[in-house]
């Protein structure tokens, strides 16, 4: 197969380039729904004061699209901790907190000396994990599994899905009122079977004459901003960044004045438009080629806000995956990364 790079004409692909990460979106609404609807066993967390999250990469992504979710269901402070702080420091005081430590392998070494060094300083060590047995699920108190099965393709879909999915079925735990909202979201999840976005083809035509990408969301959208970017950088080599609406129009903006492709993700939630409208009118005034994507573009209803993130990313990553092949890239196999990071 060929594909077109950009700058050096037409590139030879292997014949199966892409088919993992097809394949492998197209099992994400499924995956969704098993992680959605698992049983989750708690240790007594009535004590807790806070939470924190610790991960990489996509994973990190999937956190901080459940940290808004925590927040708002829980009212505790949920922050991110950097995994350098147990893996080159010294760790920081942990009493009375929970740790959800989350991580696709579940071996990155960085990760793994998170949940000892979490543990050790007094949390709880909650497990986000879709390998059974891994060290980072060995060394936790409780582990909730992402159930996606094996990944084959370097840029990780299914497994962030049900990342975001078993931490739903962490908060339908926590607080067994959410519960009924989490599985009427599966079941929107499952209904974008096979569904397109809309605007497929005009998106992948923007991508394809861009060389810079924002990628645009507030709220459990900028979780998922941040990770269209990082599929965007890991599968096409486009130079990608995300923002919240609510930082962006501060010195971001004036990039516009260079061709710039926006992607702004819309959960829909009431309390972020009016901060997206503004963006939007921002970026369209100053001349950006902008979109702005929502679930119910294919007709997608009745998700929380976190299962409204993972439906704009089952939509927007085969973007990414038709983005790549046009461009040269095989993105089950970009040529510098590999599945697990060796990250200290």
């Amino acid at each position: 197969m060929a594909g077109y790079d950009g700058s050096q004409g037409m590139t030879d692909l292997p014949a199966d380039a892409g088919q993992h990460m097809a394949r492998e979106i197209a099992e994400a609404p499924q995956v969704f729904a098993t992680a959605v609807a698992q049983p989750v066993t708690l240790p007594d967390l009535t004590h807790l004061r806070a939470i924190y999250t610790v991960a990489r990469g996509s994973s990190d992504a999937a956190a901080n699209i459940l940290a808004y979710e925590l927040m708002r269901e829980t009212r505790l402070p949920v922050t991110s901790l950097p995994p350098s702080i147990f893996s080159l420091g010294l760790g920081v005081r942990l009493t009375d907190s929970a740790v959800l430590v989350v991580s696709q392998s579940g071996a990155s070494p960085d990760l793994v000396r998170s949940t000892e060094g979490a543990r050790d300083a007094g949390a709880t060590v909650l497990a986000l994990t879709n390998a059974p047995g891994s060290p980072v699920e060995v060394k936790a108190h409780t582990t909730l599994k992402i159930s996606a099965g094996p990944e084959q393709a370097v840029p990780a879909t299914k497994s962030v899905v049900g990342a975001i999915a078993a931490g739903m079925a962490l908060l339908s735990a926590l607080s067994p009122s959410y519960a009924p909202r989490a599985e009427a979201s599966a079941q929107a999840i499952a209904a974008l079977q096979g569904k397109t976005l809309p605007q497929t083809k005009a998106l992948l035509a923007a991508l394809l004459r861009s060389s810079h990408v924002y990628v645009i969301g507030r709220d459990t959208g900028f979780g998922a901003a941040q990770e269209l970017a990082l599929k965007l950088k890991e599968c096409c080599a486009l130079h990608a960044e995300a923002y919240s609406s609510s930082e962006v129009l501060h010195g971001p903006l004036q990039l516009v004045t260079n061709p710039l492709l926006i992607l702004i993700l819309d959960t829909e939630q009431p309390e972020v438009q009016d901060s997206l409208d503004t963006a939007e009118a921002r970026f369209k005034a100053a001349g950006g080629t902008t979109f702005r994507l929502r679930p119910s573009d294919v007709g997608a209803k009745n998700l929380s806000p976190a299962a409204a993130a993972a439906a704009l990313l089952i939509l927007t990553y085969p973007l990414a995956l038709q983005a790549a092949l046009a461009l040269g890239h095989d993105p089950d196999r970009p040529t510098t990364l590999a599945k697990v990071t060796q990250t200290r």
